[in-house]
């Protein structure tokens, strides 16, 4: 499925996927992880997302069986969406 969410990373053995997507400042970033934000609560599945100057991090791990679920890869190819 990895294949299927460009961008994506497997992470600490192979429980989560992670993504940082770029950005020329803050306020884009800013907005980004809104848009993340705004798309997890409406689908009920969260990731945690990191923001800073130039940069959105974030990463999809189903905590309830800490390791990875359809429903990651799903919202994964959402947030590969969002971009502009």
């Amino acid at each position: 499925m990895l294949r299927e969410i460009p961008g994506w990373d497997l992470e600490e053995n192979a429980t989560k996927i992670r993504r940082s997507f770029r950005f020329r400042d803050f306020a884009q970033a800013m907005e980004f992880a809104r848009k993340v934000g705004d798309l997890a609560e409406g689908e009920g599945h969260h990731p945690d997302i990191a923001m800073g100057w130039g940069y959105c991090t974030v990463v999809f791990q189903t905590h309830k069986i800490r390791g990875l679920h359809g429903n990651d890869f799903i919202m994964a190819a959402k947030v590969n969406t969002l971009l502009p």
